[in-house]
């Protein structure tokens, strides 16, 4: 995954544009915040009117007057609760639509990332960026332009009036905000890096957490919770001194603000005091600047205190564009056309194929025909490449040399969807969803009708299990299918497959896990599956494998021997030595 920094202004062009549909609700929460201004702004004319007033002639201080001032700022004030309500209403739910637009795409990216990718990359450091790393979106998006466009009238405001006021006494206060800003990047910079840090962290807690939830059963076997605890208590440490270190810099950033605050203050107090004594200034005009000069430090402390939430916000979106930027090693070239229906015919054609993270070929210079309908089977030593020269068909995995067509076609000139369709998997590794045992025999064909679910179910030999289940098949088969047997759990899987009703289909070790009498029916039900389609078996016991039309044999140097299983025997070579190991 690519981690290398990027920077501020990257990161908001790639946020800028989530804005774009809701632009017309932006404006508006825009209007809002300026209206909320107001009040602030006209509190220190008001003031400064009344006191000039009194001063010069109190007998003009009228109630009229008073009450009319009064009614003014209640009016205003009326307006800005108003403006206020849109902007935490509507305003957040903007955000909150952002937040779900972009954890839209970035679900649909992950997608469509290849094998290879998740090979390589935690399942719980992605929980983590797709939750609760845009948890804070929703207030980055909100606030964001609201916080700095406030802030900027105040400012602009605040610094027109304090000159007109005082120029020289309004330099001198601004002339400390650049070395505040100096100061408090230092600390900003050093609070981003340690927020991304604890991003990163709580991700290998979730990851740490979810291998140990999902082997529960080894950690128990194995009485090694002790051990699972100790590994969670490591990474629950090196979170909380993530944690720390975050909240070192947060209060070094807090404080130097809070420092540089007092000093604006203390400057405005002492200096306009002499002003005020030299005659520079009136006293109302000292009284209004006062409260100007705390207007403008109110703005400054709220874009202070936005600022770790806006590094919240930062971090969210850089972890965000991390993954998005990820590129997808699968995908349709241009122009790809939809594969109509086949009939099976697949060929090898000087194929060669090494992982990217490797410049070691698993396969080198493979040819290989496999007819209509053939049943082959694919055996030999444990990493000889039989599963990826598997994988290679639906496109899993991107050949490094050579081609494979597919009656007659390149598969890469074709739709990974329309090739894949037309491809059934039954692999070694069952994976059920957490749902019914309709809902898992149904995902093999969206859509398809009750009927066609039993009449798979029974092709599969697993109507008469099913049935015998509490609820049927709407009982449900708990997280990864943990309340039924391997056994059951696989025929799920092939009813599955028989519901697609692929040309082409690919047993990868389908029985290998399975006891003897599990595996017996497994085997009935994947030779029912297997009738009238192209078929490859990659075979761990090769006593199942007896009756195919032809057998590959594969070793790191390809393929070293092919034919029916009477064909190999009397070779006695590498087949013959497998068989006689696996015949018992």
């Amino acid at each position: 995954m690519n981690t290398s920094k990027k920077s501020t202004g990257y990161l908001l062009s790639r946020f800028i544009p989530y804005f774009k549909k809701y632009k017309l609700i932006l404006v508006l929460d825009l209007f809002c915040a300026m209206l909320t201004t107001v009040c602030d702004i006209v509190l220190p004319l008001i003031v400064r009117f009344l006191t000039e007033l009194g001063m010069n002639d109190i007998h003009a201080l009228t109630a009229r007057t008073i009450l009319s001032v009064g009614i003014l700022y209640i009016t205003l004030r009326i307006i800005d609760v108003i403006a206020n309500y849109f902007m935490q209403n509507t305003g957040h739910v903007m955000g909150a639509r952002i937040e779900t637009d972009m954890r839209r795409d970035l679900f649909s990216h992950l997608q469509e990332l290849s094998y290879s990718y998740y090979s390589n990359t935690k399942v719980g450091q992605l929980m983590t960026r797709i939750t609760s790393d845009l948890f804070d979106i929703t207030e980055f998006a909100h606030h964001c332009p609201e916080e700095f466009f406030i802030a900027g009238i105040k400012i602009a405001v605040s610094f027109a009036i304090l000159c007109a006021t005082d120029v020289w006494l309004t330099l001198i206060i601004f002339a400390i905000i650049p070395v505040m800003i100096f100061c408090s990047t230092r600390f900003n910079r050093r609070m981003r890096r340690a927020f991304k840090r604890s991003r990163n962290q709580l991700g290998e807690i979730n990851a740490s957490v979810e291998d140990s939830l999902l082997g529960v059963r080894v950690v128990k076997s194995f009485a090694n919770e002790d051990i699972e605890r100790e590994k969670f208590e490591h990474g629950n440490e090196e979170f909380l001194d993530t944690k720390k270190e975050t909240y070192r810099y947060m209060a070094g950033f807090g404080s130097t603000t809070r420092f540089f605050d007092g000093l604006m203050y203390i400057v405005v107090v002492v200096a306009g005091s002499f002003f005020m004594m030299n005659g520079r200034i009136t006293p109302p005009d000292f009284m209004a600047y006062l409260l100007y000069v705390s207007t403008l430090l109110t703005s400054i402390r709220r874009i202070v205190e936005f600022t770790e939430q806006f590094q919240r916000g930062i971090t969210g979106i850089e972890r965000f564009v991390e993954v998005l930027d990820e590129p997808v090693e699968i995908k349709d070239i241009p122009g790809a056309t939809d594969l109509a229906s086949i009939s099976g015919d697949i060929v090898f054609d000087n194929v060669s194929f090494h992982y990217g993270d490797s410049s070691e070929n698993v396969l080198t210079g493979i040819n290989l025909h496999i007819k209509k309908g053939e049943n082959v089977a694919l055996v030999g030593p444990s990493g000889a490449g039989k599963t990826t020269l598997c994988n290679l068909i639906p496109r899993f995995y991107d050949v490094t040399d050579g081609t494979i067509f597919v009656d007659g076609t390149d598969i890469r000139s074709v739709t990974t969807k329309s090739l894949r369709s037309q491809i059934g998997i039954v692999q070694q590794d069952v994976y059920l969803f957490s749902g019914t045992v309709y809902d898992n025999i149904e995902y093999g064909l969206p859509g398809a009708s009750r009927e066609e679910i039993e009449r798979a179910a029974r092709l599969a030999g697993a109507h008469e299990f099913i049935s015998q289940l509490p609820d049927g098949y709407n009982t449900f088969v708990g997280e990864r299918g943990v309340k039924l047997s391997g056994g059951q759990k696989q025929r799920i899987s092939i009813a599955r497959v028989f519901l697609k009703n692929p040309p082409v289909l690919i047993l990868d070790e389908a029985t290998s896990a399975l006891d003897n009498e599990s595996e017996h029916i497994v085997q009935q039900s994947l030779s029912e599956l297997a009738k009238g389609r192209t078929t490859l078996t990659i075979a761990h016991r090769l006593t199942t494998i007896k009756n195919a039309s032809k057998i590959l044999v594969l070793t790191e140097d390809g393929i070293a021997e092919q034919g029916s299983h009477d064909e190999l025997m009397k070779k006695q070579g590498l087949y013959h030595s497998l068989y006689s190991m696996y015949d018992v």
